[in-house]
């Protein structure tokens, strides 16, 4: 075995046990550290991955239109159905309703498509909600579809499960919608009855109110569950017509069209496509442009626990330099002994070097293992945190996900806390290691 090496791991065990609580302790701080940093990124890196999922299930790859009404939506939707990788093309009308369902109202949002088809059709279909199978109701591991993603129906509807379960909606319920753009209509109505001169033309009015009022009755088909709160309690999808109607539209008038590919983490390339088709009063928008904010305030909070938490592992360094140097100086006499014996400076310097190296090793792998544990059991961990303490870790109505705290581990991320870490402990013990280094042999053998 190498001198260096052999005597640093001499150095880390005491003369009667097998391990030094000084050791036990700068080890705890180092694999403290790596944990802690690990299962956060691996948290926030989830989180963030989750968000993505339940997009790009759920919303589409890019979005076209012109910042209001788009007129003549088919020339659009022609050119861009016919674009290689493109597999879903709908024109979409999106605005918010009043609903009403047994007296309690609500304002959702609402988004007329065209009936999906196909590989679009069953892409939606996945995203229904779950209940248990009602042939085998004690076998929570059977679930069947909570209706079906049906509106070939011009009054069908397919809603959130956060708005059902708000409002205790089931499948082949009714509601009624209603739309705010008749709001200005009814104020105008409303003018002109007040300045008409008879009877009648008042009655003419009251009953134009009366129309423009009059909801639209649709039927509930279906309940999903995208996985993504916000959609989940604000979104009501109903046939494109349907839509137009509530909005006054034409048919060939829409706010947008959606497009799904068959990659979207290269909709940027698509998005360069469309433009050099498009008119430039076309705007064409990704579905990370859409939801930048979410992503950017996940991936600062990311970077804020990196630096924060890092400042653990750079505490347990400055532990690790503080023991060192203390052994240092108790050993004195047996480096300056080394020394008088012919012990050069660089191999004494390494022998306090190597003991920051094997903190810093076995620090890192015992953190590493206990992140492991922590994230395999994470839920668990949550559950009884919550039920004991009363604490709601991940809230998923705050989140806006759900389906239990997320984590996901990448090798980058191991890697860098890994070796930062490792980083953190060699430096600490370099200044440990340079003070054995320059001390004199003669100065050290009298301090005895």
């Amino acid at each position: 075995m190498l001198f260096s090496p052999f005597l640093a791991s001499r150095y880390l065990k005491p003369k009667r046990t097998f391990v030094s609580i000084i050791t036990v302790i700068s080890i705890l701080g180092v694999a403290l550290g790596v944990w802690l940093l690990a299962v956060v990124i691996a948290v926030f890196t989830g989180y963030g991955e989750r968000i993505k999922e339940s997009i790009l299930g759920f919303e589409p790859h890019l979005v076209v239109d012109s910042g209001g009404i788009l007129q003549g939506w088919p020339e659009v939707y022609e050119k861009i159905s016919k674009i290689e990788g493109v597999i879903s093309v709908t024109p979409y009308v999106r605005g918010q309703v009043v609903m009403d369902f047994a007296g309690l109202r609500s304002a959702p949002m609402i988004r007329g498509i065209l009936p999906p088809e196909g590989e679009e059709l069953e892409r939606m279909r996945a995203k229904l909600a779950k209940t248990l199978d009602p042939k085998n109701p004690t076998d929570p591991t059977k679930t069947v579809p909570v209706g079906d993603f049906d509106l070939n129906n011009f009054y069908s509807a397919v809603i959130g499960d956060g708005i059902a379960d708000s409002q205790n909606i089931k499948v082949g319920d009714t509601i009624l919608l209603y739309s705010p753009r008749d709001i200005d209509s009814i104020m105008q109505s409303l003018d002109r009855m007040e300045q008409a001169e008879d009877e009648e033309g008042r009655k003419a009015e009251v009953n134009e109110i009366r129309e423009m009022t009059a909801p639209q009755e649709v039927t509930v088909t279906g309940i999903f569950d995208s996985g993504h709160w916000d959609f989940d309690s604000n979104i009501i999808f109903v046939h494109l017509e349907t839509a137009q109607v509530l909005y006054n539209f034409d048919l060939e008038e829409c706010h947008g069209i959606a497009v799904r590919t068959d990659d979207g983490f290269q909709a940027n390339k698509y998005q360069e496509i469309f433009h050099s088709f498009l008119p430039q009063q076309y705007r064409v928008m990704t579905w990370v442009q859409m939801h930048k904010l979410i992503f950017d305030a996940v991936a600062a909070e990311r970077q804020a626990m990196y630096l924060i938490l890092f400042m653990i592992m750079i505490v347990g360094g400055f532990c690790i330099m503080n023991t060192m140097i203390t052994v240092t100086y108790q050993k004195r006499s047996e480096i300056g002994l080394l020394k008088a014996l012919g012990a050069l400076e660089g191999q004494v310097a390494w022998v306090f070097l190597v003991q920051g190296i094997m903190v810093g090793i076995v620090g890192v792998v015992v953190g590493l293992l206990l992140a492991q544990l922590t994230l395999y059991f994470r839920n668990d961990m949550a559950g009884w945190v919550g039920s004991t303490f009363g604490v709601d870790i991940f809230s998923e109505e705050i989140y806006k996900v759900d389906g239990g705290l997320p984590a996901r581990q990448t090798m980058r991320d191991s890697i860098i806390i890994s070796v930062g870490a490792f980083l953190a402990c060699t430096v600490a013990s370099l200044v440990p290691a340079l003070i054995a280094a320059s001390m004199q042999p003669a100065k050290a053998l009298r301090s005895e």
